[in-house]
């Protein structure tokens, strides 16, 4: 048995080299002076326009394959407990014509508090400036609204629309906008927590050798039930490309 799965293996792994060879790692880091999700505050300890965040991440790309793993990590202050969210993702990206698509799988982890732990399915197409992107919760758990780490209720098929607009409109400057739609799933409508929309208005400016600076007028709607941590922010991010 072992003699007859040695010639594959080598076989195998021979057929995998070129993909190998032509793997590229990336990484980054960014200083943000608040760090929104979906148009809501991720550190609402306090309500304050400037609520500092340090981000960073690392992309594995297989070669040409279109195939993807990578892990993003922010610190946050909005559960007991937890002072940071790590998220871990992989999906594929091919092209149908003129159109990028993109579709993949994102967990969100929160080491101190596992009840906001998420798993979503997304889907993506890009043409030209345009990007449409829908995010589908797997999980039980969504966010600590629902989920057996929190209540009987449900977070399972909540989902989440984007639609983002991205052009550079002089040398180095890029115009970015984009809308969001979230659709929670009955459990959580259930308790009185009411669909809302996101936005998002701004632009980056690059530097060169990997560093950016980006400013946007990022909040939601739905104030009155979600309080400060939807008001409207004037957001400025630094990041460097490793």
């Amino acid at each position: 048995m072992i003699r007859t799965a040695l010639p594959a293996f080598a076989l195998a792994a021979a057929a995998l080299l070129p993909t190998l060879a032509s793997a590229q790692l990336t990484g980054n880091v960014a200083l943000t002076t608040n760090y929104k999700f979906r148009g809501q505050d991720q550190d609402a300890s306090k309500s304050k326009a400037v609520k500092p965040a340090i981000q960073g991440g690392l992309d594995y790309t297989f070669g040409e394959s279109g195939f993807y793993l990578g892990n993003w990590n922010s610190s946050v202050d909005w559960l007991p407990g937890n002072s940071i969210e790590m998220d871990f993702y992989g999906g594929y990206k091919f092209k149908a014509g003129d159109v990028d698509l993109d579709v993949g799988a994102l967990t969100y982890v929160y080491p101190g508090n596992t009840a906001g732990n998420t798993t979503e399915l997304y889907g993506a197409a890009t043409y030209g400036p345009l990007t449409a992107k829908y995010s589908h919760t797997v999980s039980k758990d969504y966010f600590g609204w629902a989920g057996a780490k929190t209540s009987s209720n449900r977070g399972r098929n909540t989902g989440y629309l984007n639609l983002a607009f991205a052009q550079e409109v002089a040398p180095k400057t890029t115009l970015k906008a984009s809308v969001g739609f979230t659709r929670f799933a009955s459990d959580i409508k259930d308790l009185g927590v009411p669909n809302y929309m996101d936005y998002s208005v701004g632009g980056a400016y690059d530097f060169g050798s990997g560093l950016s600076l980006g400013a946007a007028v990022v909040g939601a709607n739905k104030k009155n039930f979600f309080g400060d941590v939807n008001k409207s922010r004037l957001i400025v991010t630094l990041t460097k490309t490793l």
